[in-house]
């Protein structure tokens, strides 16, 4: 009987993160095999016989002494990488974080209930404004269903830091603060900040212990439009969330030592549940053609998001949605999964509330104005000036391949996010006559606090693949059974990374224990061949499956003669955004789907030949 009760309770969001097994250390014979396989296509044969040599050395050597360092790390933590993967790879940084780091995107509720429509953003605002909340609530009340792989709990310790989480600049690093407590860990901060024409205005979303309704959130929404409609702009403080890290650092200093209010109001924007941007701008999209919105969520008005904020809602003036957030906390699908639920219900609920009109006598928002003089003016108009040169120079496309998505992948027995893979390494292979080094985000989720795995998808394997399809003389026999090497080839990394047995957190982890031991840097580091092939941040191919839902994003490349590609899988479509840098001449994202299209096209004609 005590058994059959427990199995009717429902399973709470954080219940299995004590129990979940810590982050292991791969062997360390293995992960340097990995690598030599994963660079070999980037060498000639010289480059790589000397890898191979360094490689070996490092192997006997150094790298013996610092794996078992590793080892040691890893008896005293249950995630060896967590701290350092969080200073290194996000709080260290200095280039600006808002457009270089952030990932933002557009809503996908135009496709149904909502599209683009004059006159309605703020009554739209207010139902997804109370959607979101109901999710804050599950995740308080820890009623969201932990999220697993096949009957494997997944880490859930990432939804915690998707309301009340700001990252907060320092001179050498930010840091990240985290307000937000479950119900039964103590009370949450429940204000909303609304950013609106350059100007700040906060109010409480519960009203007494009760989620505002839509009415009484549209009554709150409608009051800050009325408060800045026909007014100057304000200061627009917010702009200098988009700054150089330091220079914000700095920035921020000043303003709190001009007046104690401003880091109270500093305080107030942090601690926030999240921000919602009311955007003046109208960027037309579509479900096949989404570009205007995701530039728009990525590179607008800098005086209306909080670049550090975990979550930005923003709500463009058509009607249409889209939202920006700052990646160090936390991974995309946190933000997908709640977008998902969100598109879920408008869906379900066909846009509308239907429960009662009240509007109960609730406090209106209170406006925050900071107190600034010269310096802080002439600290904004930089950082407005330095983001627009940089957001200028980005260029997006974001739409859809309508031809076929999942449905037809799987029904010729492939894996659809391998498909769409191999078709960008095709794609990068035929416009640039060269292998792009490209990272594929693996989630290691399945171990404590588990985050990410790269995997790289330009294996030897693909790139003989896409030599095949590029040659005239290739039968269609050797280039399916090309694909079919590449295919089971990625498979077995992608599969290899979950399982937290990827080699390239594991090469940062010891690079790491030699540079905080003051050792010099390990030549295998200095090979010109890992940072070829991609290794310290140099991938030129950027790729992230975002899901197979509704919900997309887009990046910034992560180098300046790369890309950005991010993609979200349909039964019946693709859709993908593409970011490049327009100052590096030799890349186009137009160009890159256009070939990427006729990659997808040329696969699936090779896959339904081999089935006839």
């Amino acid at each position: 009987m005590a058994n059959h009760l427990s199995e009717s309770l429902p399973e709470r969001t954080f219940q299995y993160q004590s129990s979940l097994p810590p982050l292991p250390v791969p062997s360390l014979e293995g992960s340097l095999a990995k690598y030599l396989d994963a660079v070999q296509p980037f060498a000639s044969e010289k480059e790589f016989k000397a890898t191979v040599g360094i490689v070996r050395k490092f192997q006997e050597g150094v790298g013996k002494e610092l794996h078992q360092k590793l080892l040691q790390r890893e008896k005293t933590k249950k995630n060896w990488l967590e701290e350092w993967w969080l200073d290194t790879a996000y709080l260290e940084v200095r280039i600006p974080s808002q457009l270089n780091v952030n990932f933002g995107g557009p809503a996908p509720y135009l496709e149904h209930c909502w599209p683009p429509a004059e006159g309605t953003h703020l009554q739209r605002a207010s139902v997804s404004t109370w959607h979101t909340l109901q999710y804050w609530n599950l995740i308080r009340t820890e009623r969201l269903a932990p999220q697993k792989a096949g009957k494997t709990p997944l880490d859930m310790d990432q939804f915690r830091m998707l309301f009340c989480t700001c990252k907060v600049p320092g001179v050498t690093k930010d840091t990240i603060r985290n307000y937000f407590k479950t119900e039964r860990e103590g009370p949450c901060p429940s204000h909303i900040v609304v950013m609106c024409r350059g100007r700040f205005f906060t109010f409480d979303a519960l009203c007494d212990g009760q989620i505002l309704t839509p009415p009484e959130l549209l009554r709150q929404l409608s009051y800050v439009k009325e408060c800045c409609e026909g007014e100057p702009e304000g200061d627009g403080v917010a702009a200098l969330t988009s700054e150089e890290r330091t220079r914000w650092a700095k920035a921020r200093e000043h303003l709190i030592s001009i007046d104690p209010h401003n880091k109270t109001i500093l305080e107030t924007i942090q601690s926030s549940l999240f921000v919602i941007s009311l955007d003046e701008t109208k960027p037309y999209s579509s479900a096949e053609n989404y570009t205007n919105m995701t530039l728009e969520a990525l590179t607008g008005n800098p005086t209306i998001r909080w670049g550090d904020k975990a979550y930005n809602s923003i709500v463009f003036s058509d009607g249409t949605f889209g939202s920006t957030c700052d990646h160090a906390p936390y991974d995309a699908m946190v933000l997908v999964s709640m977008c998902w639920y969100i598109d879920q219900q408008v869906r379900a609920t066909e846009g509308k509330w239907k429960g009662p009109d009240t509007v109960r006598p609730i406090a209106l928002p209170e406006e925050l104005v900071f107190t600034v003089d010269q310096k802080v003016r002439s600290d904004i108009s930089h950082a407005k000036q330095q983001y627009l040169e940089t957001t200028q120079d980005l260029q997006i496309v974001c739409y859809a391949f309508t031809a076929f998505g999942k449905a037809a992948i799987k029904q010729k027995n492939l894996h659809p996010d391998t498909f769409v893979q191999l078709a960008m390494q095709l794609a990068y292979y035929r416009m640039h006559k060269r292998p792009g080094s490209c990272y594929e985000t693996a989630m290691t989720r399945k171990f404590y606090h588990g985050r990410t795995e790269t995997m790289r998808p330009c294996t030897h394997e693909a790139v003989n693949w896409c030599k095949a399809m590029m040659d005239p003389k290739c039968n269609v026999n050797v280039k399916r059974k090309a694909m079919m090497l590449a295919f089971n080839k990625h498979n077995k990394l992608i599969a290899e990374a979950q399982e937290g047995k990827g080699f390239d957190r594991h090469l940062f982890g010891l690079y790491l224990i030699a540079k905080e031991e003051g050792r010099p840097t390990p030549d295998l580091f200095m090979d010109p061949l890992y940072a070829k092939s991609g290794g310290g941040g140099n991938f030129v191919l950027s790729s992230s499956l975002v899901g197979y839902t509704t919900v997309l994003g887009a990046v910034a490349p992560m180098v300046h003669h790369g890309y950005g590609f991010f993609y979200r899988i349909r039964d019946d479509r693709i859709v993908v955004s593409i970011s490049a840098w327009k100052s590096y001449r030799q890349t186009d994202a137009a160009t890159l789907f256009n070939n990427f299209c006729s990659s997808l096209h040329e696969m699936f004609h090779l896959a339904t030949t081999s089935q006839l």
